[in-house]
């Protein structure tokens, strides 16, 4: 699959003026509120016209300004998840899946619908009601029915944004299996890092409707000219390691490519990839290798570009083996310690400063 967008559209006060270029898998669209990505989304499902630019799928021209074309929505071929579900409330859950089968394939008949049913666990849901539903049914059905279209392309408008925790614990596992299994490429909204750990293989930053940053997750992340762009709260790195042992202290030791990272105990078998976020105001600078010292996760680095940021600090890029990783420090500690491009130096992580939530599988 292969979307490339470049569009331009006022609606009110608001200008979008944004791109996107999408393959397989999982690719986040990333902002605070009010950044345009609902507006992005809904222009390429159709449900909004730019007043400029181009929209392909897969060589499809879906619009096009400039040429006249405008392709409907129910032609496109793109399944949409809303953050409320919208589901049909005087249809129960069998009727609701119906609808989604109208404009596909016939020939995927009942065995799809059988297989999607299954895969979300909404078998026992058939007869209930929209009404009778927990916010977390009423997003598996509303996948459920969008799945059912045998989209080319699935659109997601932050699902998990109306939920609460254990809510949003029941969903995300079923769009990281369809992530996994190979289901329909996915374009997921959301202002929200942890589930960027759990499913983004490709993210673009939109800030007051423009694309500001975009490429492969780890890229994006771990580029600190982006560390104003993402937050300072939320900046920080994306790195992969395989899960080493579970030690009996409720600790467990990840391996990585510059050594051993413990992180609070995970409900995950040895030998298990996992995709770590490290946040930069998570991340101590040493100049000298640390010992006798509370925190066990001590890694070798080397300062590969600093870059000014917010608040006057400093946004610090280092190479840790072959994974990287971003420290926020001040300008201050910048001076003190003298730190040059180049240099060596030792990162130092606290373990209880990666909950579950930024330890997922890869």
């Amino acid at each position: 699959m292969s979307l490339d967008v470049d569009i331009q559209a006022t609606l009110g006060r608001f200008k979008l003026d944004a791109q996107l270029q999408a393959g397989q898998g999982a690719t986040v669209i990333y902002g605070r509120s009010g950044s345009g990505k609902t507006s992005l989304i809904n222009a390429i499902a159709g449900l909004s016209r730019p007043q400029s630019g181009r929209i392909t799928l897969d060589e499809q021209v879906l619009f096009d300004a400039a040429l006249g074309i405008n392709v409907p929505v129910h032609l496109r071929r793109i399944g949409y998840v809303f953050q409320d579900a919208r589901l049909f409330p005087h249809l129960n859950v069998a009727d609701n899946l119906d609808f989604g089968t109208r404009y596909a394939d016939a020939s995927l008949g009942k065995n799809h619908r059988k297989t999607v049913i299954e895969m979300l666990g909404i078998g026992a849901l058939m007869q209930r009601r929209p009404g009778a539903l927990s916010g977390g049914e009423k997003q598996r059905v509303a996948l459920g029915r969008a799945l059912l279209t045998a989209p080319r392309l699935l659109l997601l408008d932050e699902p998990l944004a109306a939920l609460d925790t254990q809510r949003k614990e029941e969903i995300l596992p079923y769009f990281e299996r369809l992530r996994a299994q190979g289901g329909p490429p996915m374009i997921y909204v959301t202002h929200d890092m942890s589930e960027i750990v759990r499913l983004a293989d490709h993210l673009c930053v939109l800030r007051d409707g423009k694309s500001v940053a975009q490429g492969t997750a780890e890229d994006v992340l771990a580029d600190p000219a982006n560390m104003k762009l993402i937050g300072v709260q939320d900046a920080g790195a994306l790195i992969t390691g395989v899960v080493d042992h579970h030690a009996s202290d409720g600790l467990s030791g990840i391996r990585l490519s510059a050594g051993m990272l413990f992180v609070p105990r995970m409900a995950v078998t040895v030998g298990t990839s996992v995709r770590i976020r490290i946040r930069a105001q998570d991340v101590i600078l040493s100049l000298s290798e640390p010992k006798d010292m509370s925190s066990q996760n001590v890694l070798p680095a080397k300062i590969t570009a600093i870059r000014e940021g917010a608040s006057s600090g400093f946004a610090i890029a280092l190479s840790c083996g072959t994974d990287r990783l971003l420290a926020r420090i001040t300008a201050r500690a910048l001076a003190q310690m003298e730190l040059k491009v180049g240099q060596n130096i030792w990162a130092v992580l606290k373990a209880n400063a990666m909950p579950p939530n930024a330890i997922a599988p890869s």
